[in-house]
């Protein structure tokens, strides 16, 4: 399947019962994909407005208890922080995807990593987080779509996929899971008031200081608790790695090749992959930076650099972090990290 026609089944799989939405390439297959599939199930599909609208009918229908999503493309997103942010203080469960394409501005519509930071450090106004899976393939836009509604409902919380414009168009096998009937627990939801409990009340507005000190002081201790169990990461011969390539998403595929190119030319090469941008694997990081033999940290991403900040924070000057990326769209090769590999070994 198609990574994005992938995402809409998942998600139906999953037991989404609501879509807001507004085309923007390189991910108009969702909207198309649910679309197309609504008369056989039991959801709301809508092509709204724009994505500002898209974010609020999100917060709105995640008030009300309902399992909602929607995806869209890095201008885009950027149009949808105000709402995440409300969602967010809110405490409510939603997933957002981002395909991202290049930018600044409107861009290219080819592929980039170029929304990191957005992504990660809350793009919006405010101190929250939300989650933030980053796949690497076509089964796992399936997996993580599945999982993100998962965290998002266990945390009471935002959760995303950061994808990109290659993986949502390229076509890979996949195995999609059985479909799984969604029922909602969610005593704090907008359903009407029964009469033996107090109205629920849900907002992000506090004019009192005070009051909304208390409710950022819960968000932190929430974002703790979500550090301490959903860290997700992989490693790929590491073991014996003197140079570790550090790369996400569909970098992290490419970087995976180069560790194969090096050690065939004899330079033990591996990979660290952050899984989870939010809640990043810093700790981790560190603890291969204490490694004897780790010469030095590479990192390669599709941006100017965004997740080698963190890869540096996390190495805290124990070892050499050095970057390569390309930008606008074009998507670097094996070979040209293997490239600055070796200059860096020179």
């Amino acid at each position: 399947m198609k990574g994005n026609e992938a995402l809409a089944e998942a998600a139906i799989r999953a037991g989404m019962q609501g879509y807001f939405g507004y085309p923007i390439t390189p991910q108009s297959e969702v909207i198309e994909y649910l679309a197309m599939e609504e008369p056989k199930y039991n959801y709301c599909v809508l092509q709204v407005e724009s994505e500002v609208a898209a974010a609020n009918m999100i917060y709105g229908a995640a008030a009300a208890g309902a399992r909602v999503w929607t995806t869209t493309s890095s201008p885009g997103f950027s149009l949808m922080q105000e709402g995440i942010s409300y969602i967010a203080c809110a405490q409510l469960p939603a997933v957002f995807v981002n395909v991202e394409r290049g930018g600044p501005g409107l861009g290219t519509i080819q592929p980039s990593q170029g929304d990191y930071f957005q992504a990660t450090k809350g793009g919006g106004h405010g101190d929250y987080n939300i989650i933030v899976l980053a796949p690497n393939s076509v089964q796992e836009m399936v997996d993580h779509v599945t999982l993100a509604f998962e965290l998002a409902d266990k945390y009471r919380t935002p959760a995303m996929l950061l994808s990109d414009g290659a993986i949502g168009q390229m076509m890979e096998k996949v195995k999609l899971p059985e479909p799984k009937p969604y029922q909602p627990d969610k005593p704090w939801a907008t359903t009407g008031k029964p009469k033996n409990r107090e109205r629920n009340i849900i907002t992000s507005l506090y004019i009192q200081s005070e009051v909304m000190e208390e409710v950022n002081r819960t968000l932190q201790a929430k974002y703790k608790k979500i550090k301490e169990n959903e860290v997700r990461y992989e490693e790929y011969k590491m073991d014996d790695a003197e140079v570790v390539v550090n790369a996400f998403g569909l970098t992290s595929r490419i970087s995976k090749k180069t560790v194969d190119l090096a050690r065939e030319q004899g330079i033990k090469a591996g990979l660290f992959r952050p899984i989870t941008l939010w809640p990043f694997p810093g700790k981790e990081i560190n603890a291969v930076a204490n490694r004897d033999q780790v010469k030095f940290f590479l990192t390669a991403e599709m941006n100017a650099g965004q997740m080698v900040e963190d890869i540096k924070l996390a190495v805290c000057g124990k070892k050499p972090v050095y970057f390569y990326g390309r930008q606008g769209g074009i998507v670097p090769t094996p070979e040209e990290i293997l490239g600055v590999i070796r200059e860096h070994l020179k």
